[in-house]
């Protein structure tokens, strides 16, 4: 064998031993980055969770309590807005529904093998869900800012300090109005977090693709 045929040879192993090297350096980046994104995911499902809970629950116990106008001793003003509690339970519900939908395109194998299909999962269910967070939260707040309307959360933790014996336990309901809307306020960056990190991982993931494809190509060749 000639020498100018050996260095050939050794030079084109190299490139594919380099190239190896940098696809499964790629490789092990994508999945780390898949699992950060999974972890978030997961973080932000438990959060939307929650806040559906506490919300519903709210709710249910003012549906429960609320009384006709025409009761003399009626527990709840006439004039209460519940639409920025109502905001909160939908948005929350469809922060759940988007994380559900974006962990379960995760594990699934068919959708995670089509790189197309995995990628506009991955996008479409953090871009919704942020949206979703942002304008729950940007309702809840402009109307609770209000000095003329009375809210759930301000009516409820008003009369925090009142004993009571049976329901509406209006103490418990403030702690939960509360705590749900901490939760909402954390989710808001926590599903732009996401959202940058699917968009990263979309972009590796193509990377890793071109060099797998152009890997190839060189073996055949």
């Amino acid at each position: 064998m000639s020498s100018s045929l050996k260095n050939e040879l050794s030079s084109s192993d190299f490139e594919v031993d380099s190239s190896e090297i940098q696809s499964h350096s790629r490789v092990q980046k994508v999945k780390l980055i898949h699992s950060l994104r999974t972890g978030l995911t997961g973080l932000a499902l438990a959060a939307g969770i929650a806040i559906l809970g506490l919300s519903a629950d709210t709710l249910s116990v003012y549906n429960a309590t609320h009384l006709p106008a025409d009761f003399l001793l009626s527990l709840w003003p006439e004039s209460l807005d519940i639409r920025p509690t109502t905001s909160l339970v939908a948005g929350s519900a469809i922060v759940t529904a988007m994380n559900v939908v974006s962990l379960v395109a995760s594990k699934n194998e068919f959708v995670r093998g089509r790189i197309m299909a995995h990628s506009a999962v991955s996008l479409t269910a953090p871009v919704v869900a942020f949206i979703a967070s942002l304008v729950a939260m940007v309702f809840f707040y402009a109307i609770n800012a209000s000095t003329t309307v009375v809210s759930f959360q301000s009516w409820t933790c008003r009369w925090k300090s009142v004993p009571m014996s049976t329901r509406p336990y209006f103490g418990t309901l403030c702690r939960e109005s509360q705590t749900s809307l901490a939760l909402a306020v954390l989710l808001v960056p926590l599903e732009l977090l996401i959202l940058v990190t699917a968009c990263f991982q979309a972009v590796m993931e193509k990377k890793v693709e071109v060099i797998l494809h152009l890997r190839d190509g060189s073996a055949s060749s």
